[in-house]
């Protein structure tokens, strides 16, 4: 998948995230199916990801590659991360990684910011998508905590695809 369609991806699928979230009333942001996350918590939960994906980029590619190496196989298509991850979320059997642990409930105060802070990311995602050169994206690599390191071309489309998979999640349970 180019640049060009990668950001496409991520602006399709954080609009339907954010739209869909902000046509739920105000008590849903608290509320959630038992022993699950909030619908707030989901949106914290996708914010913490994108993050430092996003911290990750501003560094210099260099450093990176001396902090994680560099790509020792061809880049993988969408449809190969889609199903990787669901595989790996099979093993992990409802596992929660780091970032995400103990995650407070975010109150409704913290709706419109956490909105807004996501598609802030998001935006700058999109942007460093599409300034990154083709070689960095498939050969600089980046540790996902549950898919092991993966070219940032790859951690990128996964991201649009967690979006996807979380938006999913909302829209059937809750």
């Amino acid at each position: 998948m180019d640049k060009e369609a990668i950001a496409d991806l991520l602006e399709k699928k954080h609009s339907e995230l954010i739209i869909w979230l902000e046509n739920q009333p105000e008590e849903s942001w608290t509320k959630g199916p038992e022993g699950k996350w909030t619908t707030g918590q989901q949106a914290l939960h996708l914010l913490q990801s994108i993050k430092p994906l996003n911290d990750a980029l501003s560094m210099p590619k260099f450093l990176l590659r001396f902090k994680f190496g560099k790509a020792n196989r061809p880049v993988r298509n969408y449809e190969a991360i889609v199903n990787r991850y669901q595989e790996r979320l099979e093993d992990a059997k409802g596992k929660t990684f780091k970032g995400s642990q103990n995650m407070k409930i975010p109150n409704f105060e913290d709706k419109h910011y956490i909105l807004n802070r996501l598609q802030t990311e998001s935006k700058k995602l999109q942007y460093k998508t599409k300034k990154i050169s083709d070689k960095n994206l498939d050969t600089v690599i980046l540790p996902h905590p549950l898919m092991g390191k993966m070219p940032v071309r790859e951690i990128i489309m996964w991201t649009a695809h967690h979006v996807e998979h979380h938006t999913k999640t909302l829209k059937e349970k809750y």
